[in-house]
């Protein structure tokens, strides 16, 4: 696809940035500065004022009926018509192509409004993994597959859940002051430093120290009283110059890219191999997909967490893996854990390795979110995983694809959106780069990846054998940029409220997006809320009970 009107950046030489054939990652993450929006295909309308009400204890998975009927009916008419982003997406995990007639999407207006056709990527990967789930559901229970249905105000909502979030009435930090879009000497930078050792690094690779000598901002202001100070420092350098001393240093910063001339070297959507052995294991008949299926969830952030998130809608015991050394953001670890549990694992000991190969003992799938390789020196390589629990489906995610010389590199959606040239063609009148209208590589990957694992599950069902999924944040912006052909927004009316619910939590009550994936009998709302970070035990929950 080629846009065209597209305002061009003024920007450094394409030498200095990342180029287009070797980029992707996971969008604006936890607390990093939002998008300054730029020219739209279409625009939204005005959202009423949020409501926050005292929650309820009501039943954690009401009827679907009662929670969606009426509900569609303010908003356009279903559409039932061949879908071909959606068609697409599912052929990437190699779903049956009649199955996707079962598909229909309800309009809900001009949502997620952008350059690129978000709104069209955003339906087609929460249809596919409803889609999945359906089938899942049929191949453990007999039966026609459910027909899906997905509503575009719920993708909308959920695909923006990390802003609706409500913790004890507090709002989530909307933004860390080191993050976001800086003028360089010859154009414009992205920086990441919502964590702190990445901003420790970033400041540490510009030469810039606080009042005690450490390259750190003080607890309290988040690197607020450093924004001058890292304004003055980048000004002096070029795009490259900033993009490769931040690498070096472990930071994160990138050139941002002109919008690419061309689709030369896209990377893949989704691959998908089937591996050798066979675990004879086959899942029971269940009410719900994934119910008994254990999750190994190795991620972070959104993109993994998203995905996991939902195998634990659909029934899945999923365990949240994380090293004690690097403690997640609290917001963000609520936003994805719903459903999950958390556990502390450190891998870098003989106790860890024996709790991780207990608990791989009797797993089904293992989703990793980290770079190539880094898992590899901890005996967590792909290949070693499904030799050691034949059977096993592995879903790997990263940020900017699994070959070429930036694969080692960290990243995350907003960096894989300036590399990529996606800042650029979103830029504002001004010229300053702009951002989609949701955190939508890292959301959309994520729905993908969980499509994958349901479907390697489901595949599982005929031949035992394992899976191994790989997905990136480039990949899904490559076909976000150059694979998906827009079209008109349907007839209707959205508003958030519609699907935001209340739940009591050991947080605090929480006000958050309900879940977007839905097929005919499938669950409103997840079985729990996040659990503290850290605080479960590193094993399963008994197995449940036919």
């Amino acid at each position: 696809m080629q846009v065209k009107g597209v305002r061009a950046l003024r920007e450094p030489p394409r030498a200095t940035a990342f180029r287009p054939t070797r980029a992707a990652c996971d969008g604006v993450g936890p607390g990093e500065t939002h998008h300054r929006p730029g020219p739209t295909r279409q625009t939204a309308a005005p959202a009423r004022a949020r409501r926050h009400t005292t929650p309820t204890t009501t039943a954690r998975h009401p009827s679907p009926v009662q929670h969606r009927k009426g509900r569609g009916m303010k908003y356009g008419a279903m559409t039932n018509t061949p879908d071909t982003t959606t068609a697409h997406a599912w052929n990437t995990v190699q779903g049956p192509a009649d199955l996707t007639a079962k598909v229909s999407y309800q309009s809900a207006g001009k949502v997620l409004p952008a350059v690129l056709p978000v709104r069209e990527l955003a339906r087609a990967t929460v249809g596919v993994c409803s889609l999945a789930a359906a089938e899942l559901l049929a191949a453990r229970n007999g039966g026609d597959v459910p027909r899906v249905r997905v509503d575009e105000g719920a993708v909308a909502t959920a695909f923006v859940s990390e802003r609706h979030l409500l913790v004890n009435g507090r709002a989530p930090t909307p933004f860390a002051p080191l993050s976001g879009f800086w003028r360089t000497a010859d154009g414009w930078v992205r920086t990441h430093a919502n964590y702190p050792h990445h901003r420790a690094r970033l400041l540490s690779a510009l030469g810039i120290t606080t009042g005690d000598g450490a390259g750190t901002a003080t607890p309290d202001d988040n690197g607020t009283a450093l924004v001058g100070r890292l304004t003055e420092a980048l000004a002096t350098l070029t795009a490259r110059q900033v993009q490769e001393r931040v690498y070096a240093a472990g930071g994160l910063a990138v050139a941002v890219a002109p919008a690419p001339a061309s689709d030369e070297g896209r990377r893949p959507l989704a691959e998908v191999e089937r591996t050798g052995g066979t675990s004879g294991r086959r899942l029971p008949p269940a009410p719900l997909p994934a119910a008994g299926v254990r999750v190994l969830d190795l991620t972070r952030v959104i993109a993994g967490p998203v995905a996991t998130r939902t195998l634990a809608l659909l029934g899945a015991d999923v365990l949240r893996v994380d090293p004690p050394r690097f403690p997640e953001d609290p917001d963000s670890h609520i936003d994805t854990g719903m459903g999950k549990r958390s556990a502390l694992l450190d891998l870098d000991t003989a106790e860890g390795q024996r709790t991780f190969q207990e608990l791989l003992d009797s797993a089904d799938v293992v989703v990793t979110g980290y770079r190539p390789g880094s898992l590899d020196r901890r005996g967590l390589a792909a290949e070693e995983l499904m030799a050691r629990r034949p059977g096993l489906v592995t879903a790997q995610l990263c940020a900017w694809g699994w070959s070429g010389p930036w694969a080692g590199r960290r990243g995350f959606d907003s960096l894989v959106q300036a590399a990529c040239g996606i800042a650029a063609i979103e830029a504002g009148p001004d010229g300053h780069p702009g951002a989609l209208p949701a955190q939508a590589l890292d959301h959309g990957t994520g729905y993908l990846l969980a499509a994958g694992v349901l479907r390697a599950l489901t595949e599982r069902q005929t031949d035992g054998r394992g899976r191994l999924l790989r997905f990136s944040l480039a990949g899904t912006a490559d076909w976000l940029l150059h694979g998906i052909t827009p079209e008109p927004a349907g007839e209707g009316t959205y508003e958030a409220d519609d699907w935001l619910t209340e739940t009591p939590s050991a947080h605090g009550p929480l006000r958050h997006a309900l879940p977007p994936v839905h097929y005919e009998g499938s669950p409103d709302d997840w079985a729990r809320p996040s659990t503290l970070w850290g605080t479960d035990r590193a094993a399963w929950n008994p197995p449940p009970q036919p």
